[in-house]
């Protein structure tokens, strides 16, 4: 988990990271569940995360089936999921937790690859976002802070490039709800898709922080998601962006 040049230096430049590496105080460990079938990189990600006394690993697994059964036993805060691993992979792991738990953790993907179509389908299932298996220690840890205070790891460039390649050729049909998406709404997507928080988006539209959480809340059941990055997808695949930007 060292280098530089990662997907999280395009988070960076939207502020994503803006405050990401500091730990609350006054509050419990996160804990966190690590799901990937090489154990070097489990432990090298244990011991990186347990020098911050806010985080806490709590289990591991080396298989998609055994992270299902483990995130079930444990329910942490955050599972770091690695996109490919036997048995069933991350996306499937992903899909059968988010589907079976009433309050399911935020999932991150981990991956080798941006541009790795798993990576896709994980967002699509529910992840919250991805890291590459090179972010640096510091990313990570702020990843993990950042996605368990309820947001998410949005890379636009990353993004944007995956529905790309899943939506080329014809231009897709606009999706039934982009018509129901109010002037405001619209607005809030647009800059979602850049990548800004909920403070960035109130600076933007001159709106207080309140009033962007209700039209982010509208904007994810309108478009049927269950975060923004899935919100932000769906502008993509349902033909928003294209006609909007």
């Amino acid at each position: 988990m060292t280098g530089a040049g990662t997907a999280a230096g395009t988070a960076a430049g939207t502020g994503a990271w803006a405050g990401a590496g500091t730990a609350p105080a006054g509050r419990p460990p996160l804990r966190i569940v690590l799901c990937d079938d090489e154990r070097m990189v489990r432990t090298a990600l244990r011991v990186i995360l347990e020098a911050e006394a806010d985080l806490e690993v709590v289990g591991e697994a080396a298989t998609g089936a055994e992270a299902v059964a483990l995130v079930r036993a444990l329910a942490p805060d955050v599972v770091l999921m690695d996109v490919r691993m036997p048995e069933i992979d991350g996306i499937r792991a992903t899909e059968q937790i988010l589907a079976t738990m009433a309050e399911p953790p935020r999932i991150v993907v981990v991956t080798t690859f941006e541009n790795d179509d798993y990576v896709y389908d994980a967002l699509r299932a529910g992840a919250v976002g991805f890291l590459l298996k090179r972010a640096d220690p510091d990313e990570l840890i702020g990843a993990v802070r950042l996605v368990a205070r309820g947001d998410s790891l949005l890379f636009p460039a990353a993004v944007r490039s995956l529905a790309a390649a899943r939506t080329a050729g014809a231009p897709p049909a606009h999706a039934p709800w982009v018509a129901r998406l109010t002037d405001r709404e619209a607005d809030v997507l647009r800059l979602m898709a850049t990548g800004l928080s909920n403070h960035e988006m109130s600076e933007r539209l001159g709106v207080g922080p309140q009033t962007v959480k209700t039209h982010v809340a509208s904007v994810l059941t309108k478009t049927g998601s269950r975060d923004r990055t899935q919100a932000v997808i769906a502008a993509y695949e349902g033909g928003f962006i294209m006609k909007k930007s």
